[in-house]
């Protein structure tokens, strides 16, 4: 899979640093950080007290361990975490109790420039790790809410996408995308699309109907997000509504699609009207075919922070990480 040895070892000229919050209690994680170190993939941060990983120093040379408990960090962290959610409610003594919390310590390091990017997830929900990203580090400029894409890659030919990847989006984060959610969701699956796989992005927006075959509120939807991705992206090659079919078989959208269109049977972006589509629509592709889903990828933040299935592989862990830090390291270069 050449994408995926293509990320490994572009992330390993980047050298990021990403800060790993569950280190100290997950061994799927330590074991990856390990791996993540002997490959020189990426820097490392780990969370805990020095006597946590004693018995694997030997395995971790190289990272930093910062004891949360009794770092001077702490309180640098609780002010500032004071001074961006007071208006919230948020008072001085509160902010102290949260930079006891890993996650939003490691959030902390990765929004003031001490880690260039998180991994976490392994051990915690979805919400605990996502929810002080959204808090403190924010979306980027031009993106109003954060979504999630899946990387499709190929196992074998597909004989449609392009270089064996096709990306899926929203999959894991918005469940009723408005019209402004869905432009939101295709601009930062285009621009992961460029990052991760260096494709120029042909992004299909689907539906079960293809170019007004059917008229429903939903697919008003789909038409308003195309008009406002047309608008703050202009180059960017997109169309619809079409079925999946359409966008992805060209003796399919040959018959469907009435027009002229760089992407009916050439899409290599799938953007889903909901959630309820999207996460079932990945899991189908995962289950029956030959391709490995490769995510949960959270997009749209300001500094990368990507959230890990609970039921992930050392493997997993491994290939997040390379993702984090070309993230990483091509917002900040």
């Amino acid at each position: 899979m050449n994408v995926i040895k293509s990320i490994i070892s572009r992330a390993k000229n980047l050298q990021r640093t990403i800060v790993f919050p569950e280190a100290s209690f997950s061994e799927r994680t330590l074991n990856s950080v390990k791996k993540i170190l002997k490959n020189k993939v990426a820097k490392v941060i780990l969370l805990g007290k020095v006597e946590d990983f004693s018995r694997n120093l030997s395995s971790l040379h190289g990272a930093t361990i910062i004891d949360v408990e009794n770092s001077d960090l702490r309180e640098e962290f609780s002010q500032k975490l004071f001074e961006k959610r007071q208006h919230k409610g948020m008072t001085l003594d509160m902010a102290r109790r949260y930079m006891s919390d890993y996650i939003y310590f490691a959030t902390m390091l990765v929004d003031l420039g001490y880690a260039d990017g998180m991994v976490a997830g392994a051990e915690h929900p979805t919400r605990d790790v996502l929810r002080p990203a959204l808090q403190i580090i924010g979306t980027k400029e031009g993106i109003d809410r954060a979504s999630s894409c899946f990387m499709m890659v190929g196992t074998d030919k597909l004989g449609f996408g392009e270089k064996d990847v096709l990306f899926l989006a929203d999959c894991a984060m918005l469940p009723h995308p408005s019209s402004s959610e869905l432009c939101d969701i295709t601009l930062s699956t285009a621009d992961t699309a460029r990052k991760l796989a260096d494709i120029e992005p042909r992004v299909a927006m689907l539906s079960f109907s293809s170019f007004a075959s059917a008229e429903d509120e939903s697919i008003d939807i789909i038409r308003d997000a195309i008009k406002l991705v047309k608008e703050k992206a202009p180059s960017l090659a997109i169309d619809g509504e079409m079925q999946l079919d359409c966008a992805l078989v060209p003796r399919v959208a040959r018959l469907k699609c009435p027009k002229e269109s760089e992407v009916a049977g050439r899409a290599n972006i799938l953007i889903f009207p909901d959630l309820n589509s999207g996460n079932i629509g990945y899991k189908i592709m995962q289950r029956f075919s030959r391709l490995k889903a490769v995510g949960v990828i959270i997009q749209g933040l300001s500094s990368p922070v990507n959230d890990l299935s609970r039921g992930c592989s050392v493997e997993d862990i491994y290939l997040m990480t390379a993702i984090t830090a070309i993230q990483a390291g091509e917002d900040n270069s």
